[in-house]
């Protein structure tokens, strides 16, 4: 259960963040244009990276356990970086923004759900490498546990976003709201930055 908390944090640290593909479902749900399938082809598309980067990471730290080592400390100074991202967002004070149009047919907003998705290089570093850097280094029953986590995260994430777009879209215009959720994302990658540091220096 704790490994499968461990991917769950990861993984929503990662994709709770204002971003194209979380803006773009969020807006089409505060105007019902499809959300739920937007949503479903977001966790799919989730949850294939995660498998691939749980299923590389994993061939790849079995072959060589050096591999273990560096990459805790990579990820744990990503996960550093990216948490001082956030809290520099979190200062700066972000805003979704709702107000441009989407496309309006089911083929329209499929393309472009995959666009979003397949076209951010964030998608592949944060799914491939770094979930599947951590997980990775896990046997398979907990390597298992940890892609749970991180796919129950994803699904439990936009699922939230379909379902409550109405009511979150106002909340989410004011730059106070972001600043809260960036602060909060900003300090749990730097806590799990700091677990990772540690299990990199008890592998040296």
């Amino acid at each position: 259960m704790t490994i499968f908390l461990q991917g769950f944090a990861v993984s929503a640290g990662l994709i709770i963040a204002i971003g194209a593909q979380n803006a773009f479902l969020l807006t089409q749900s505060v105007r019902r244009n499809h959300a739920m399938l937007i949503a479903l082809i977001c966790a799919s598309a989730d949850i294939l990276l995660i498998g691939l980067g749980l299923a590389g990471m994993g061939q790849l730290l079995s072959a060589s356990p050096e591999w273990v080592r560096w990459i805790s400390w990579a990820g744990a100074l990503f996960l550093a970086g990216y948490g001082a991202l956030s809290l520099r967002s979190a200062l700066r004070g972000g805003r979704l923004e709702t107000g441009a149009a989407g496309p309006a047919g089911r083929r329209a907003i499929v393309l472009t759900t995959l666009a979003v998705t397949f076209l951010n290089p964030h998608a592949y570093l944060d799914t491939l490498l770094l979930i599947g850097g951590i997980g990775g280094r896990y046997p398979v029953a907990e390597r298992l546990a940890f892609g749970g986590g991180a796919a129950a995260a994803s699904i439990a994430w936009f699922l939230t976003l379909a379902l409550a777009g109405p009511v979150l879209a106002p909340l989410l215009r004011r730059r106070i709201a972001w600043r809260i959720l960036d602060t909060g994302i900003g300090l749990m990658m730097l806590l799990l930055a700091v677990g990772l540091a540690r299990q990199g220096l008890a592998a040296a």
